[in-house]
């Protein structure tokens, strides 16, 4: 452990009011609490942990203290000017996540026991930092035992002074840390978090790479894969081959294979193999039996939208309306209304008069959370890394937003404005997850949709529950995806999967882009309004964007094989699909694919549970559904339609060539953050 003396760096960690308790009181029901504040920085490359009270001088006034029957929880009391200006509805409920980012002044509790010691010296003897590499062990605190508690074990087994987290708890913390160690429970004590104890191979992975010039590139990787794929798939050959190799290839490249390895291992626990993972069968090949021809039909029309609602305002048919949407979309003029059915922001049998009710109670509820944290100071922010963290995060996000649609043209456009607004809000909404990179490329069409900040904020956050956990630290959701989408794909074209693994791709993590955020950086901006309202319907099964997925990469799948790609190559082509995808052509392929699946007799029981199939069969419009017969209907194209205005499909079938473009709402010039 160094000497305890000044420490300059980088601050990845920063919180104030974490106490020792130094049992230096004069009788034996106290203990003396010296204030602190801990750190966390990064100094030519090592990592430091730092703690030192707050006061250099650390006399007796800066020392608090807290009776031990009273299970460490200080009576604390507030000053009276403080308490004037705060007003009582502070503890408001609806203010509990607020309390976390805001610093309230206490003074301590006074005592009759007699004056504490000053510990003018109290600086060498308290104050202490390490490496993080000499770091052993964590032990956390019992849950429900008074504040939050961590104590730090040393690999020459020093045990340094338990760390009280009087402001907050140690969760922070302990996230700074694993971005650059692993830590994971002791087998013998749940409460020891154990350091480096990462499997055999992950370890090796990453020492073996660490020779290569761009190893800075790979931590930052390790660190943070969602980063890594969200902007270096953008340009996948420079930013991750041309990296890892090397400016010269003959000296830098490295095998496929490893390749491979170190992609997977940024999903810890990701096995695509079926034959290894446990859970699952091996699916042989079987014989779906012929795929049937799919037809899609025209956009729902704002009178057909009509026609299904009561005197109420009840939408009428729902299973009907929501056949028809997945048939054929909606038009745009209709979508500010369905989307928020599609949602779950409105119940599908609310009144009208209920939806007025609803809206009024979700946009206070709103306000009150964007107030949140539109009043922290810059001050409070410094003490709240998390705050900060998501702040950097989504303005970064919110300046990469696709500026090719006319909404978010601009520096100061209204409509990038509101989308940092949302995203800060949503923060305070759900602090826990707070924000990811990618949730700025979730919340963009429906901001664009709805023209109005409240709607579309709720509509976010239902579409966020939706997809959660993609967003989760431990990737549980994506890493569940990518293996059933390989369960799929190799029921489909077993060939093709072999194909895929022996050029080192059977993890499809060229996939990861597609699963993470629904698509939306491969479709045009309007296309992917199109996709998303058809999958919102949640038909024809669980899981369609699987089937997605396998119908974009069977389309792919004659050039891939024919032209022998390897694993880089792959990669590359799967990439430059970005923009080129006919949204419809895959719409009906996918169809057609759950069709030939439900038919099937003797369909894996593995595909049937990823699919929703074991109760019921694949839900698709029929003669009995009550459509007109007079819709237009059209068979899944055969050429690819690239345009930025949404195709026209005519009565014969065909689309129409003079395709109209979507004009902006007049009101969105208008929009102005709140």
């Amino acid at each position: 452990m160094a000497a305890a003396g000044v420490v300059s760096g980088k601050i990845i960690y920063e919180q104030e009011g974490v106490y020792i308790h130094s049992s230096s009181g004069k009788t034996n029901d106290q203990d003396s609490l010296i204030s602190g504040i801990l750190r966390v920085l990064e100094k030519d490359a090592e990592v430091i942990v730092d703690w030192r009270p707050l006061d250099d001088a650390l006399d007796s006034s800066s020392i608090l203290y807290a009776g031990k029957d009273s299970s460490s929880v200080v009576e604390w009391t507030q000053p009276p000017k403080e308490r004037g200006y705060r007003g009582s509805e502070h503890l408001n409920s609806y203010e509990a996540e607020w309390d976390m980012v805001n610093t309230v002044p206490f003074k301590k509790k006074p005592h009759t026991n007699g004056d504490a010691p000053s510990h003018r010296n109290g600086k060498s003897k308290w104050s202490f930092l390490f490496s993080l590499t000499d770091l052993k062990s964590i032990k956390q605190n019992k849950e429900g035992m008074g504040w939050s508690y961590l104590v730090f074990c040393l690999k020459d087994d020093v045990v340094l002074p338990a760390l009280h987290f009087h402001q907050g708890d140690s969760k922070l913390l302990i996230d700074s840390l694993e971005k650059y160690v692993v830590l994971c429970e002791s087998p013998q004590d749940k409460r020891t978090l154990l350091v480096n104890c990462q499997n055999k191979s992950l370890s090796q992975s990453f020492e073996n790479l660490l020779d290569e010039p761009a190893y800075g590139l790979i931590q930052k990787i390790k660190k943070d894969p969602y980063t890594a794929t969200m902007v270096g798939f953008s340009k996948v050959t420079n930013y991750i081959f041309d990296s890892l190799r090397g400016s010269d290839p003959s000296t830098h490249q490295r095998p496929p294979s490893e390749m491979a390895d170190f992609l997977s291992d940024a999903i810890p626990g990701l096995k695509i193999n079926q034959q290894e993972e446990p859970g699952f069968e091996v699916i042989t090949r079987i014989d779906l039996g012929e795929r049937p021809v799919v037809q899609r039909r025209e956009p729902v029309s704002l009178e057909e939208w009509t026609k299904n609602i009561d005197s109420e305002g009840r939408i009428l048919n729902v299973d009907n309306m929501k056949q028809m949407i997945f048939r054929g979309g909606l038009s745009h003029a209709l979508r500010k209304q369905a989307w928020k059915f599609l949602l779950g922001y409105f119940p599908w049998d609310s009144t009208k008069e209920e939806r007025t009710q609803l809206q009024k109670q979700k946009t206070d509820e709103y306000f009150r959370m964007k107030l949140q944290w539109k009043s922290v100071s810059e001050e409070q922010e410094k003490r709240n890394s998390r705050l900060r963290d998501y702040r950097s995060l989504i303005e970064k996000d919110v300046n990469r937003t696709d500026r090719t649609n006319k909404f978010y043209e601009g520096q100061d456009n209204p409509g990038l404005i509101l989308l940092h607004d949302i995203l800060m809000t949503y923060c305070m909404y759900d602090f826990d997850l707070g924000y990811v990179q990618g949730m700025s490329d979730l919340l963009s069409p429906l901001l664009y949709v709805m023209e109005n900040e409240v709607d579309a904020f709720w509509c976010f956050a239902s579409y966020m529950d939706q997809m959660h956990q993609n967003f989760e630290e431990q990737m549980q959701g994506m890493k569940t995806q990518l293996i059933q989408l390989s369960t799929l794909l190799r029921l489909l074209d077993s060939g093709f999967c072999s194909y895929l693994e022996s050029q080192d791709s059977g993890y499809l993590y060229f996939c990861f882009r597609w699963l993470l955020i629904r698509f939306k950086r491969e479709f045009s901006f309007l296309d992917i309004l199109r996709l998303w309202e058809v999958m919102w319907t949640e038909l024809p099964c669980k899981n369609f964007h699987l089937l997605l997925c396998c119908a974009i990469l069977e389309s792919e799948k004659q050039q891939i094989m024919e032209k022998h790609y390897g694993f880089n190559e792959i990669l590359k082509h799967i990439n430059e699909l970005s923009m080129k995808i006919d949204v419809e052509d895959v719409l009906c392929k996918a169809e057609a694919i759950s069709l030939q699946m439900v038919k099937c007799k003797e369909l894996p029981q593995a595909v049937c549970e990823i699919l929703g199939l074991q109760d019921s069969e694949v839900a698709t419009p029929d003669s009995d559904t009550g459509e007109d017969e007079n819709v237009a209907m059209t068979s899944c194209p055969a050429s690819t339609f690239q345009s930025d205005a949404l195709p026209v499909l005519g009565t014969s079938g065909a689309r129409d060539d003079n395709t109209t473009q979507i004009s902006v709402s007049p009101n969105v010039s208008r929009l102005t953050p709140a």
